[in-house]
């Protein structure tokens, strides 16, 4: 693990009320404690969960397929005829 800098490290403070924008320390005590971590890693996880909800999970892509990427993949792929997928996951025969 990296060595602890001021420069990597920020002031972080509880509200005196829990809130939309923020938590108690008792708060995050009871959920340290409900999650079986320390204080530092329920902000941590936190803040994972909303990067996962809020940020995107990919790199951007170049935008819509041009008409020669569609032509390309129609031509690569099997066009016509009836198709189907069996499973022998279920037993189909008795549902």
């Amino acid at each position: 693990m990296p060595a602890r800098t001021i420069a990597n490290q920020i002031a972080f403070r509880y509200r005196q009320v829990d809130s939309a924008s923020g938590v108690t320390r008792q708060t995050a005590k009871r959920l340290a404690e409900f999650l079986g971590v320390d204080e530092t890693q329920v902000i941590h996880r936190a803040l994972r969960e909303l990067v996962v909800k809020v940020l995107p999970q990919y790199e951007a892509d170049d935008g819509p397929l041009t008409a020669a990427q569609v032509a390309q993949i129609k031509k690569r792929s099997v066009q016509g005829g009836k198709r189907s997928v069996r499973s022998s996951l279920f037993d189909v025969e008795s549902m």
